[in-house]
């Protein structure tokens, strides 16, 4: 059953517990990721794609959209999670055509926490 995030109206979901380290504000965290737009079912981005890799961004800080900032504070490595952004708190009125992202889009990413470094 999916958790609204207080404060946002982005939702999540934890598909498999993690036992590590929480991501915490500040931390640089190292996720798998898959975006899929909420609405059409297309895939817009995937770190299990060939040529890509786990993603690696400070959390909590505003390096990425809103919702995965703070959707993923408190995952834990190896915790599996599932992330629905509305448009908001992704991407917005203007979407991101150079991805698939359609003006309004929600957002749905599944997510797998692979590493968390303390500052």
């Amino acid at each position: 059953m999916a958790t609204k995030l207080p404060g946002y109206e982005t939702t999540f979901e934890v598909m498999k517990a993690g036992d590590g380290p929480a991501i915490g504000k500040g931390d640089r965290a190292t996720v798998h990721a898959t975006g899929v737009v909420k609405e059409t079912g297309k895939k817009f981005w995937s770190t299990h794609d060939p040529g890509q890799q786990a993603f690696t961004y400070q959390a909590g800080v505003g390096q990425v959209i809103t919702g995965w900032d703070q959707g993923c504070l408190g995952m834990k490595v190896g915790e599996h999670r599932q992330l629905i952004i509305p448009a908001k708190e992704g991407y917005g009125a203007a979407g991101f055509p150079a991805w698939g992202i359609p003006p309004g889009g929600t957002l749905q990413f599944t997510l797998e926490c692979v590493e968390v470094n303390k500052p």
